[in-house]
């Protein structure tokens, strides 16, 4: 392992011509790695919470996802899931670390998919949070606009009308866990004018989530984790993922959103422990 154990790592490592940020939290005795990525527009803040309680048991890696968080905006990173895997498996290689249990949220749970797919040596076992499923590919009218000159401002503009506040009442149940330091926290990346820019040519090259023919194939022991009130990723899509992957269980939380790491990371990492400390 090239990471000392001793202290947790914040830097950046240049991949697939990107740089991708990431957090690495060791813990002295474990052997075992969780790999946090997070959805979309968001970044490794959304596991603030859950970080420091799974780190009393286990090594934690977080990465960000190009172009959120604190990872490159490069124009030449190919901005789509299969690349995001194929960027995991580099990192994962250049850390020395041979398996881990993927977790992911939303958006990130899909890049999880691709890994089991792609690579399924490198996962133990996996924890999808409200995961992306079943999404197709953006429309070719947007995709054709999306190459119009400064339609990244556009972007901006689209997301500047909804607002960092609105948008987590759409991600959050319980409105009263939004505080200025969520909002701050989420709100951060959007200040760097580049990741606009990735965004648009993300719309470009994202290719949708894999097809249930795809899903069928993963043989990972997967843990599905959904809120009761998600409006993002509905519960109907947990219970199509949960029919899909042949070896997977299914969880609805009750009084909880999309959000899951942030409403209720104690009650999300008991259900985690026991699905990666079990048979």
């Amino acid at each position: 392992m090239i990471i000392q154990k001793e202290k947790s790592v914040k830097e950046k490592k240049f991949i697939l011509g990107n740089e991708i940020y990431y957090e690495y939290y060791p813990h002295p005795q474990s052997t075992t790695t969780i790999l946090l990525l997070h959805g979309f527009l968001s970044s490794t803040f959304s596991f603030r919470k859950l970080i420091p309680i799974a780190a009393r048991d286990y090594n934690i890696l977080s990465v960000d996802l190009p172009p959120f968080g604190n990872s490159g905006k490069s124009s030449s990173y190919i901005y789509s899931h299969k690349n995001h895997s194929k960027m995991i498996i580099e990192l994962l290689k250049s850390l020395e670390i041979n398996q881990v249990i993927l977790t992911g949220h939303s958006m990130g749970g899909q890049t999880c998919l691709n890994i089991m797919k792609d690579a399924p040596e490198l996962a133990a076992k996996g924890v999808l949070l409200c995961s992306s499923g079943y999404l197709k590919r953006s429309k070719a009218s947007l995709i054709f606009s999306s190459r119009l000159p400064f339609f990244h401002v556009f972007v901006k503009r689209l997301l500047a009308k909804t607002g960092v506040e609105r948008n987590l009442q759409n991600v959050v149940f319980n409105h009263a866990l939004i505080d200025q330091e969520m909002v701050d926290g989420y709100m951060q990346p959007f200040l760097n004018n580049e990741i606009f820019k990735g965004l648009t040519k993300m719309i470009r090259e994202w290719e949708g989530d894999l097809l249930s023919e795809d899903l069928k194939q993963i043989e990972t022991p997967c843990l599905l984790l959904w809120g009761e009130h998600d409006k993002v990723v509905p519960p109907e899509i947990g219970r199509r993922l949960h029919e899909d992957l042949p070896n997977s269980t299914l969880r609805i939380f009750e009084g909880i959103g999309h959000l899951l790491p942030e409403e209720e990371p104690e009650k999300v990492y008991t259900s985690m422990k026991e699905f990666i400390d079990g048979a």
